[in-house]
């Protein structure tokens, strides 16, 4: 088996994944451009381990490690995507500037913190 095959397949794989990764604005979108830049990395051991013909198939094992990593990476991703779209009403990136809450109303200049209440203090 020649090497450049399963090679330049990777190469457009990961291209495509970092097109992916650049030019979307989905959240969503960009968690699968990050699995496809993955999976030209899992293709790419596999391919120089058989071209090696490594007797400890490391490549392979290593294989099984990103493939794990990724299935973590995906579910918490998922997850915060899911945080973010059930508080937020949509998961376009380039909305989502910040991680704090939206002030309560037009005048509240304290960016939404809440001041304490000192009548309250006052009477204990």
């Amino acid at each position: 088996m020649h090497l450049a095959y399963p090679a330049v397949l990777a190469v457009l794989l990961f291209c495509t994944g970092l097109y992916g990764v650049l030019a979307r604005r989905n959240a969503i979108l960009v968690l699968m451009s990050v699995e496809l830049m993955l999976n030209a990395v899992n293709l790419n051991l596999v391919a120089f381990d058989v071209w090696l013909r490594d007797t400890l198939h490391a490549g392979q094992a290593l294989t099984l490690f990103t493939i794990a990593i990724a299935a973590a990476e995906i579910g918490l991703g998922l997850a915060i995507v899911l945080l973010v779209y059930r508080n937020r009403g949509s998961s376009d990136i380039d909305r989502l500037r910040d991680l704090a809450e939206r002030p309560a109303g037009p005048d509240a200049g304290d960016g939404g913190r809440q001041q304490p209440d000192t009548k309250a203090e006052a009477a204990t």
